[in-house]
């Protein structure tokens, strides 16, 4: 039998490929990883803060635009547990009556807002 035959021979009747199982210790390691991660943030809870008028929240916006300065809002929108969504940062580079518009954010609707305050709060 030459040596070809032989590896032939030993693939077909003898190697038992384990499959899937051999890349379970790298799957498991990378999805616990994933996991952890998940948790920890679901763990964080944004507590609801005061609704503040839409007077109060454009003065706010308005000084914020005119001094270059960073704002948090705080939408009133909530997850499925009924938990507040972590806060829209960034500062604010233009509005109008309906829309707030943060840098490297999505425009944000006046009526979606609960509260603006100055600074971060992540």
């Amino acid at each position: 039998m030459n040596d070809d035959q032989l590896v032939q021979r030993f693939f077909d009747h003898d190697y038992r490929d384990r499959g899937v199982v051999k890349w379970q210790g790298y799957y498991l390691s990378d999805h616990t990883a994933a996991l952890k991660k998940q948790a920890k943030q679901e763990a964080k809870k944004y507590p609801a803060r005061t609704q503040q008028s839409l007077e109060e929240m454009a003065q706010f916006l308005s000084e914020a635009y005119a001094k270059g300065k960073t704002v948090s809002i705080q939408l009133n929108e909530r997850d499925l547990n009924g938990e507040c969504l972590p806060d829209i940062v960034g500062k604010v580079i233009g509005y109008d009556d309906e829309m707030v518009y943060l840098e490297g954010q999505r425009g944000v609707a006046m009526g979606e807002m609960r509260n603006v305050e100055r600074g971060s709060r992540r």
